[in-house]
């Protein structure tokens, strides 16, 4: 009998993570999950408890060492692991630079030392700032703030191990992931969560500018996929944009959700636009959209009560916690 697959997932209990977990132990793999619940919660595995072929580590990534037991035998990596949120990131630079790029390193040398098979990077469309659309991996690269950087800093020590060392890599730039069991604590942040926790209180969705903006929202079943085949495919050393390729506006999504509107102020340093240019994941790993946006947030819908305990949002609490945002971003590219 054939021995099954050890992948390790970095942020295994947090958003995507999750969901890589779920699919990976679907298929058949041993999984070793790493999070150190700063943003992740266990409840995120809960359904999986008693499943043996699943572990927690609730370690930093940035303590994991070369002979770390957690890499031993293990044939892919997925790294998820990471500080996310603008705001915060133009407050604490530095931390971020610590956890999404030393942290990064981390686990790169670890995977090294174990000689994993190959190690797929959670990259970040926010590296091309305010782009030209749809944008393909080639665009000029022009990020706006420290988490924006800290992400593109970690993709190129990630590609700079593959050129090096040899490591197998591929870096995945994932444009606007949304689903069930996105983080739902910390600062004001994306989207879906701000609106979701606003519906269930009956307020007024607090829309960004007159809501025509769009985002390629990709579901996070969809994001798992595509790690996968990066991790199977004999490519390596490789960026891909992770998309939809069907941007869809914020005002469709209100549509969808069902709810009132009061508009709040236009943000500096925000596009009017991401759409991922989906041609080379699409050719060279056979990747499709599965969930289309209209099912997404139907799923979401049904699962609303995860976001009970969320920050409530309003137009005055949302100006005092992007001051500095304002402050920092006020001129665009």
């Amino acid at each position: 009998m054939a021995k099954r697959p050890v992948a390790v997932v970095t942020g295994g209990a947090g958003f995507i993570g999750s969901h890589m977990v779920d699919l990976l132990l679907a298929r058949g793999c041993v999984v070793r999950a790493i999070d150190d619940l700063r943003g992740g919660r266990e409840a995120n595995l809960g359904h999986h408890r008693a499943n043996p072929d699943l572990s927690l580590d609730r370690r930093d990534i940035r303590v994991i060492g070369h002979d770390d037991t957690v890499m031993a035998d293990a044939r892919f990596v997925f790294h998820f692991a990471g500080i996310g949120d603008i705001v915060p990131s133009i407050e604490r630079p530095s931390e971020y630079m610590s956890i999404n790029v030393q942290g990064t390193v981390a686990v790169l040398e670890a995977a090294r030392h174990a000689r994993v098979a190959k190690l797929v990077y959670a990259a970040s469309s926010s590296c091309y700032g305010l782009a030209a659309v749809p944008t393909r991996e080639d665009h000029p690269i022009q990020p706006q703030y420290p988490y924006a950087l800290s992400k593109l800093q970690g993709e190129m020590a990630a590609l700079h191990w593959h050129a090096v060392y040899g490591l197998p890599v591929n870096s995945i730039r994932i444009f606007n992931a949304y689903g069930i069991r996105s983080r739902t604590s910390g600062a004001y942040g994306a989207v879906f969560g701000v609106f979701l926790r606003q519906k269930l209180a009956g307020k007024p969705f607090t829309v960004v500018g007159d809501g025509t903006q769009r985002r390629d929202f990709v579901y996070a079943s969809d994001v798992a996929d595509a790690f996968w085949r990066a991790a199977e495919t004999d490519i390596s050393g490789e960026v891909f944009n992770l998309g939809a390729g069907r941007p869809q506006s914020v005002n469709r999504l209100v549509e969808l959700l069902g709810g009132e509107v009061i508009h709040i102020p236009k943000r500096p340093g925000e596009p009017d636009c991401t759409w991922a240019d989906i041609g080379k994941i699409s050719n060279l790993l056979g990747w499709r959209q599965m969930v289309s946006f209209e099912e997404g947030v139907a799923l979401i819908l049904a699962d609303i009560d995860y976001w009970r305990e969320a920050p409530l949002w309003d137009p005055e609490s949302i100006a005092r916690a992007t001051k500095s945002w304002f402050e920092h971003l006020r001129k665009e590219a």
